[in-house]
């Protein structure tokens, strides 16, 4: 492996999500190229959709060789991680034929059609309409938070085609091209400085019935099955190599090298260090306890509510994180655009403001103490 990993796809840097849309370095591409001729950009996927056809084991011990050569993952998208998944389970043969063989080759990225404007935590109050026409359904509606958005090639969408029915039926699960004249996109810059998240308009959008996956009306399984595996993702649990880290979309629980010549610093107060000791030692249980829980899985597949649990502790512990790195940092750690702040630490400042969202995307910790109560703990309403 090491000898066909270009020097260039190794170490922290750029990871190809397969979008059309961006100029790629080229041992990226190449590194992506190599790995899905293999079927290693995913895996575990069977060999049929573009996949490795690998088992659980198998999947492990590749991440395990990749990182002991430094090697970044190949691809990582919403189409590999959280998308290609749930059509690996709901999807048609049609479906898996057509889209999943161009995620693994890396081939479009994708964006996900959930939260609106009136719908948020509250997904199920979705009001974004889809009207049938025969062969396609007409749509109407916004979409917001829809992350990367201004490159994906398709949106995973979730419509309502009932307005009659019970607030979580009458919801479809659908997926439409993003280049068409019915789909505007407009990125909403953060207070982080970065634009991970878009507005997206849906006027007479166009969604192929034969993309229409699940059932009509039953959307909210499919939808629910794919925020597990999301949540999965979050909260450290699914099986993959490391992700590309930009700013506040993934949960990172190490903590950077950098911190050494702060922590190591005489002048570093004690209940300084005493917290670093506290989260380094919650982090490394947490980890254990994420380690046993992909043991404990027979099938290999991505646990049910049980994702809400490492969501709500990892997202927590991430955001504790940034705290800890501000913290040490001292005022240096709350840094701007200046000459007398270094890259390391207007980094960790934008890196802090970012981590205030990490406990409300793919869910609000709320969302996840009412799912852990209800469908994990069994407690009544």
């Amino acid at each position: 492996m090491n000898e066909n990993c270009p020097d260039g796809a190794k170490g922290p840097g750029e990871i190809h999500t397969g979008s059309t849309k961006i100029n790629f370095a080229a041992d990226t591409q190449r590194w992506m190229e190599v790995m899905a001729e293999r079927g290693w950009t995913v895996p575990n996927w069977p060999k049929e959709y573009g996949g490795g056809g690998l088992s659980t084991e198998e999947t492990k011990i590749l991440y395990e060789e990749m990182l002991a050569i430094g090697a970044r993952a190949p691809l990582v998208n919403m189409g590999t991680r959280m998308f290609g998944p749930t059509l690996l389970e709901y999807g048609t043969e049609d479906q898996k034929q057509r889209h999943l063989t161009v995620i693994a080759r890396g081939g479009a990225p994708w964006c996900q059609g959930y939260s609106e404007p009136g719908a948020g935590s509250d997904l199920a109050s979705l009001r974004c309409r889809a009207e049938d026409k025969g062969d396609y359904f007409l749509i109407n509606g916004q979409k917001i938070w829809t992350s990367g958005a201004q490159f994906a090639d398709w949106m995973f969408c979730l419509v309502r085609t009932d307005f009659e029915a019970s607030k979580h039926n009458g919801i479809s699960f659908v997926l439409l091209p993003m280049d068409q004249e019915g789909v505007t996109v407009k990125p909403i810059e953060l207070i982080s400085g970065s634009s991970p998240f878009c507005e997206t308009f849906l006027d007479n959008a166009i969604a192929e019935k034969r993309d229409l996956v699940g059932q009509l009306n039953e959307g909210w399984t499919v939808g629910k099955r794919l925020l597990q595996h999301e949540r999965s993702g979050q909260g450290g649990l699914g099986t993959g190599a490391q992700r590309s880290r930009p700013v506040g979309v993934t949960i990172d629980l190490e903590m950077p090298d950098v911190l050494n010549d702060y922590v190591n610093d005489p002048s570093i107060a004690p209940e300084l260090r005493d917290r670093v000791i506290d989260w380094e030692m919650k982090s490394a249980a947490f980890r254990l306890t994420q380690k046993r829980a992909g043991e404990e899985s027979r099938d290999g597949k991505t646990p049910g509510e049980a994702t809400s649990v490492f969501k709500l502790y990892g997202s927590t512990l991430a955001q504790d994180r940034q705290d800890l790195i501000v913290d040490l940092m001292g005022h240096q750690g709350v840094g701007c655009e200046d000459e007398t702040f270094t890259s390391d630490e207007t980094g960790a400042a934008r890196s802090w403001l970012a981590s205030r969202a990490v406990t409300i995307y793919g869910g609000t910790n709320e969302v996840q103490a009412n799912i852990i109560a209800k469908r994990v703990l069994g407690l009544p309403d």
